[in-house]
C-alpha cells in the first residue's frame, strides 16, 4: 500500500501485535519546501537508512510504518499544536500550543538545522503549512493510529516501536548542550509513562548483550509518537529507539559505512525477539461469530489481554512538553 506520505509494510506469513514506525527517515523532498540551505544540509536532519534497518520488521509478522517525506519539511513525531507562528507571514487561524521544541527552533516545522542556520529566507503563508499538516502530518499520524488501533483491536495488546537515530554528538539545538558524545542506543518511554518497564528493560537487556551501550531516558525520552497513542494499562506499549548514526554512517555524506551490515543484523535480532515477546503475549481476540480454528495463527493468552475500554488518542490537544528533551 503506497501514499505519497508513507510507505505500509503489512505482515508477511503469521501476524504479531507490534507495529514499528520509522517518521524521519523521508527522503522525498516535495517541489514547494523552498528552503535557503543546501540539500546537503537539510540531508543532515534525516533519520538515514533507519527504515531500512528495521525492513526485517515484517519478515517476523510485524508492521512497518515509514514516512516518505522529510522531517526538515514538516515533523511527524510533533503535535498537529506545535506551530512555530515565527515562521509564518500572517497571525496562524487555529490554536498553536508553542513546545520547548519550537523555541529550540525545532517544531511542527523547523526554523532551523542542527548547526543553527536559518532553514528559510522567508515568511511561509498559512496555506503552505496547512496544506503540510493536511498532507503529510495528519496522513503519517492517521496511518501510525489505524495501524496501532487495528492490531490492539485483533490481539488486544500492542508493541510500538518508533524508530529514530541520533547524531554521534550533541549539537547547539540540543538541550544538552553541544558537544556530548552519545550511547550506541537511547531508549524513551517518556520516563516509565508510555510502556510497560518490563518492555523497556526487555529491550535494553537484549541490546546490552550484544555489546552496546544503552542509556535509558537520557537524553532522549520520547515524543509526540510515543506519547499520542500509547496508555499501557489498556495493553498499548510504545517505546523509541535511538540508534547512534556512528555505528552505521558517516555523517557528513550521508554514506552508509561498513558497520551498517553488522547493526542491521543485530537490529533484525532485536526486533525477531520483540516480535516474539509480543507475541508470547498479546492474547488474539476473534470475533464471536468467526470461526476460531479460522484465524490461521497460534493464540497465546498471557498477561497482555483485551481491555474492555476504548480510549481515544487524538492530537488535537494541549500536551505537557516539560519531558522532551532532545529532538526526535
Amino acid at each position: 500500500m503506497t501514499h505519497s506520505a508513507f510507505r505500509l509494510a503489512p505482515p508477511e506469513g503469521a501476524r504479531v501485535p507490534v507495529v514499528l514506525d520509522s517518521p524521519h527517515s523521508g527522503t522525498e523532498y516535495p517541489d514547494d519546501f523552498r528552503p535557503a540551505v543546501p540539500m546537503s544540509a537539510l540531508r543532515q536532519a534525516e533519520d538515514a537508512f533507519v527504515d531500512e534497518l528495521y525492513s526485517s520488521g515484517p519478515r517476523f509478522g510485524a508492521t512497518l510504518l515509514a514516512a516518505r517525506f522529510p522531517r526538515s519539511y514538516i515533523d511527524p513525531n510533533r503535535s498537529m499544536l506545535d506551530v512555530d507562528t515565527s515562521l509564518l507571514d500572517a497571525p496562524w487561524p487555529g490554536p498553536a500550543v508553542a513546545s520547548r521544541k519550537t523555541e529550540l527552533g525545532i517544531g511542527l516545522i523547523w526554523r532551523v538545522l542542527d548547526t543553527g542556520a536559518p532553514i528559510y529566507d522567508r515568511k511561509l503563508t498559512v496555506e503552505e503549512v496547512r496544506r503540510r499538516i493536511v498532507d503529510f502530518h495528519q496522513p503519517y499520524q492517521k496511518a501510525v493510529k489505524e495501524a496501532l488501533d487495528a492490531t490492539h483491536a485483533h490481539f488486544g495488546a500492542v508493541w510500538h516501536i518508533n524508530c529514530h537515530s541520533m547524531p554521534a554528538v550533541s549539537s547547539v539545538i540540543s538541550e544538552e548542550g553541544p558537544g556530548r558524545p552519545r550511547a550506541d542506543f537511547v531508549l524513551g518511554d517518556r520516563d516509565g509513562t508510555t510502556c510497560e518497564p518490563a518492555f523497556t528493560a526487555f529491550v535494553a537487556e537484549r541490546l546490552r548483550a550484544m555489546g552496546y551501550d544503552v542509556k535509558v531516558n537520557d537524553p532522549y525520552k520520547g515524543v509526540e509518537l510515543v506519547r499520542a497513542f500509547s496508555d499501557p494499562a489498556a495493553g498499548r506499549h510504545s517505546l523509541q529507539i535511538e540508534v547512534n548514526r556512528r555505528l552505521y554512517l558517516d555523517e557528513p555524506t550521508g554514506r552508509k559505512t561498513p558497520g551498517f551490515a553488522r547493526l542491521a543484523r543485530d537490529i533484525e535480532r532485536l526486533v525477531k525477539a520483540v516480535c516474539e515477546f509480543a507475541a508470547e503475549r498479546g492474547s488474539h481476540r476473534c470475533a464471536a461469530d468467526h470461526d476460531h480454528a479460522a484465524c490461521g495463527h497460534d493464540h497465546h493468552h498471557g498477561h497482555g489481554h483485551a481491555h474492555g475500554h476504548e480510549h481515544a488518542h487524538g492530537q488535537g490537544h494541549a500536551h505537557d512538553h516539560d519531558h522532551d528533551h532532545h529532538h526526535d
